[in-house]
């Protein structure tokens, strides 16, 4: 369940859980937007908190996968519904959190929203910190929250949308570094989201600079079994990149943000080269490495 902050009255509190729920059953539009704004629910409260703002709405439509209502308040309030929420919402200091918490609840849907929107909204900050009530203060972006819960279709969303695969977390570690910790944590198991955010993450990045290349360096055996001999040797800098690696991070750079990730389906090249766990459901038939 996710958790909001609040420093409200009882009266509050309790238009909170009616308009909570309102939006978990999926109510139209139109109520939801005359319960947010009604200010017969606040006569007790002072006017500056009588309505939710479209930026804490949208947090609940993201937890409720309100696809209808996500998309009107993102095109009706293009400047306001990914700015941060106000303190009565959520009491830590963090950037919008409207990204992380897609990712969070797998709402690939309305992230593609949030991405496609964020580009052409000023205040919006959809790469940033995910910080929030529901999430450690430890500095991961959107794109750390996707390779550790191995959401590879999102992870490939936040990259093509302008994620940046070289931010680092307060220990450091990069998003390849949470990949690869993901990989030694379930070492033998079935590791297809994991071998997906791995590819999806190095068609980003054409220059490695992560912290676990000391850890492969140590266990050699081991991490060419887990990740395959040509992986191994170009995460360890023992052979360049392949020559189907260099094509794809080559063809991405030249995309556009806006239209990510249609435009990666359209591109005229073979199935085979297109990555796996692309969102629309197009998926290549083999490996990028």
């Amino acid at each position: 369940m996710y958790h909001f902050c609040s420093n409200s009255t009882v009266d509050r509190k309790s238009f909170s859980l009616l308009f909570y729920r309102a939006v978990r059953d999926l109510k139209p539009v139109w109520m939801l937007e005359d319960m947010r704004t009604m200010e017969t629910f606040y006569e007790e409260e002072h006017a500056g908190r009588r309505i939710y703002t479209p930026s804490e709405a949208l947090l609940y439509a993201i937890v409720h996968d309100h696809q209808a209502y996500a998309q009107y308040l993102l095109s009706r309030y293009p400047d306001e519904a990914l700015t941060k929420p106000g303190e009565r919402f959520c009491c830590c200091p963090s950037s919008a959190p409207h990204a992380a918490t897609a990712v969070r609840y797998d709402r690939r849907s309305i992230l593609g929203l949030i991405l496609q929107q964020g580009h052409g909204a000023p205040g919006a900050s959809v790469h940033a910190d995910g910080g929030g009530c529901f999430h450690p203060e430890d500095g991961r972006t959107p794109l750390h929250l996707a390779c550790e819960l191995l959401r590879p279709e999102a992870a490939l969303m936040l990259l093509g949308s302008g994620a940046s695969p070289h931010a680092r977390d307060r220990s450091g570690l990069t998003p390849l570094d949470v990949t690869l910790e993901k990989m030694r944590e379930t070492s033998g198991r079935s590791g297809g989201d994991r071998r997906r955010c791995l590819d999806n993450l190095l068609m980003f990045t054409p220059k490695l600079d992560f912290k676990m290349r000391a850890v492969l360096d140590r266990d050699p055996q081991s991490w060419s079994r887990e990740l395959g001999e040509e992986t191994y040797q170009y995460l360890t800098g023992r052979s360049p990149a392949p020559l189907v690696l260099i094509t794809m991070q080559t063809i991405v750079r030249q995309l556009s943000p806006r239209s990510f990730p249609d435009s990666l389906h359209e591109l005229p090249i073979p199935s085979s080269m297109k990555p796996p766990g692309l969102p629309l459901g197009q998926q290549g038939g083999r490996r990028l490495l």
